[in-house]
């Protein structure tokens, strides 16, 4: 019998078009990981900077429902050996302008019981979640949303309250870096407003996101 012809289009890849399209592939890899991370710090921040803007227009919102002042303040962790710092990636908000969650911050949401904690931030303690740098570790909203002093730390309730959200390992755009930071500023009055600090107020199309 002759021999079987071979049908068109059925042949092997050879090692050398193997390599070209691993080398290919290397590439193309090599192109969209920086994109990635870069996409993936931003996310980070922008879910930290609307997860604390929720908790700051809730803080505000039970503070005129109960017509009592209510705080929020920066915490080193969610443990009960928390500290109040003005850089961290943890919160939580309290009933009372003087009672302090420091130590505390693991209890029970309740607000019977010291330190009458109301709320705390989404998430764990990881070192992977975005920073919150505050003007000030703790503020306060009195009973008509306004902001009001307090004790344990002293605050003033005429300071305009700034809290800047970074990722850990990026820059800021506003720094020449890749990362879009955000901020949060709360005004004596509370009002509450999410920004861009990379953004110029000078240009129309950017006056309503920048800072």
């Amino acid at each position: 019998m002759g021999a079987k012809p071979r049908q068109p289009g059925m042949r092997g890849v050879t090692l050398i078009e193997l390599m070209v399209a691993l080398a290919i592939l290397g590439i193309s890899l090599l192109m969209v990981i920086p994109a990635f991370s870069t996409w993936l710090r931003n996310a980070q921040v922008r879910s930290q900077a609307e997860n604390l803007q929720s908790g700051l227009q809730m803080a505000r919102a039970e503070a005129v429902r109960r017509n009592t002042p209510v705080r929020l303040q920066i915490i080193s962790d969610l443990s009960n050996s928390c500290t109040l710092v003005s850089a961290g990636t943890q919160w939580v908000s309290n009933l009372g302008s003087d009672v302090s969650p420091a130590s505390l911050c693991a209890s029970a949401l309740s607000d019977t019981s010291s330190p009458y904690l109301l709320q705390r931030s989404a998430g764990s303690n990881s070192s992977n979640n975005a920073l919150i740098t505050a003007s000030q570790s703790t503020l306060a909203f009195d009973g008509l949303g306004r902001l009001t002093a307090t004790t344990q730390p002293s605050t003033s309730a005429s300071a305009t309250v700034t809290f800047q959200i970074s990722a850990p390992g990026g820059t800021c755009i506003a720094a020449s870096g890749d990362t879009r930071c955000l901020n949060l500023v709360v005004s004596p009055g509370g009002q509450i407003r999410l920004c861009d600090p990379s953004l110029s107020s000078a240009q129309v199309a950017d006056r309503a996101r920048a800072c």
